[in-house]
């Protein structure tokens, strides 16, 4: 099987590699890709068989990926971090994840389990392990100065950072200041409707009214974010990709 790994950690990839070498299998690896847009570029070129996909991305997240790629046929092996996620989200049975650090016997598991499927119950599967991952993953906990604030996503306008702080505008008009950078939480909102716009703000995209091509966003609200020119490019990918669904 024509195989790529799509992981943003290097040091992942290399271990999945060499355990796939250790077992006696017929996974070729043709391609390794740490993101999004350069996953989607190389399974459009590469039309592989399998893919190892982590769920978390440096640009994004592993549904965004097969929405883009869902023309193409191929199997999925999910890789994540989050075992209480995955037992929730991978539920259904006719799609297998892996864990990390990655394990040579669950690795095997997966492989034997992912060869007896077809690919048309994969895609069929997925559809509702989306469905489960983002019912899942909608809750943000912050920890305030004297409680525990749950947050819940949908509701969460944008986030603003400034000198280690970062504040959280909701819907509600309500707003929460916490202790640490927009850093601790970007892989996390990574995985639903957010995007870093600028080094001090992430932004929810179902709450922008317009964008202007100067390099502003205009919420809902009224309020007025500004994109860097540093990620200008990537805003626009994800905006765009977005508002296409």
């Amino acid at each position: 099987m024509k195989t790529i790994i799509v992981e943003d950690k290097a040091y992942i990839r290399k271990g999945l590699l060499n355990l796939l070498e250790i077992i006696d299998t017929d996974v070729e690896v043709i391609g390794e890709c740490g993101s999004v847009k350069e996953a989607t570029v190389v399974a459009n070129a590469c039309k592989p068989d399998l893919i190892f996909l982590d769920i978390s991305l440096t640009d994004g997240n592993a549904f965004e990926f097969l929405e883009q790629t869902e023309h193409l046929t191929y199997k999925v092996i999910f890789i994540t971090a989050y075992e209480e996620y995955a037992l929730q989200a991978l539920k259904s049975g006719a799609v297998d994840y892996i864990l990390k650090p990655v394990d040579v016997e669950e690795l095997e598991a997966a492989l034997e389990k992912v060869e007896h499927l077809s690919i048309a119950q994969q895609k069929q599967q997925i559809k509702a392990v989306q469905a489960n991952w983002v019912n899942e993953d909608s809750k943000l906990i912050l920890s305030l100065h004297d409680s525990f604030q749950v947050i819940d996503l949908n509701e969460l306008l944008y986030c603003e950072s400034d000198k280690g702080y970062t504040t959280f505008y909701c819907s509600n008009n309500k707003k929460y200041l916490v202790s640490k950078t927009l850093k601790d939480f970007e892989n996390q909102l990574s995985t639903s409707n957010f995007v870093r716009t600028h080094q001090s703000y992430i932004v929810n995209l179902k709450y922008i009214d317009k964008y202007e091509k100067s390099g502003a966003i205009h919420l809902k609200n009224g309020k007025k974010i500004p994109v860097s020119s540093r990620k200008k490019e990537q805003f626009l990918t994800t905006f765009l990709n977005w508002n296409k669904r």
